[in-house]
């Protein structure tokens, strides 16, 4: 038998089925769902003498979350015919690599150098690794979108964010 080029480069492009991916999501919305309604009980999910409790809400929406999610992880474990089909390329994968890794340091940094630092080295990165801007277009859009986000939050609406070392050597 013989392997022509087109299925060598197909097999090499593989990366995880559709049915996984969903199988795998559904699993972990599962577990989203649950946590939230074990919250939602915990802080009251019933009906008190003056209206629905704090929980209440919450809790029905993840309830609806984990009753679908349910479904969804089901259908695809017991049905005949599931999606097999390659979920993403490998070069697809790759462009989500390079939003989600950004992305998750991003998220981590924040709790070191604060959002509004953060933010504004991940919009600046972006700006210039991705987008290819020059510098002199993206430094002022990766300052000036946290500077105004720190004015609206911490000024005008007086809705404190996670801080870094900057803003507390600033006084914030």
């Amino acid at each position: 038998m013989e392997i022509r080029e087109a299925d060598t480069e197909t097999r090499s492009e593989t990366t995880v089925s559709t049915r996984t991916v969903e199988i795998i999501v559904a699993a972990l919305f599962m577990i989203g769902s649950a946590v939230v309604m074990w919250d939602s009980y915990r802080l009251g999910a019933g009906w008190a003498s003056d209206g629905p409790e704090a929980g209440s809400f919450p809790f029905y929406c993840a309830l609806i979350m984990f009753l679908a999610s349910g479904v969804t992880l089901v259908t695809n474990i017991v049905a005949n015919v599931s999606d097999y089909s390659n979920f993403v390329d490998r070069s697809g994968f790759k462009l989500v690599l390079m939003v989600l890794i950004p992305t998750i340091v991003f998220v981590i940094a924040i709790g070191y150098l604060g959002i509004y630092v953060s933010s504004a080295i991940f919009i600046g990165g972006f700006m210039l690794w991705l987008g290819k801007y020059p510098i002199w277009k993206a430094a002022p859009i990766a300052l000036g979108v946290p500077f105004l986000l720190f004015m609206l939050f911490e000024i005008w609406f007086l809705v404190p964010l996670p801080k870094g070392p900057l803003e507390a050597a600033l006084g914030y």
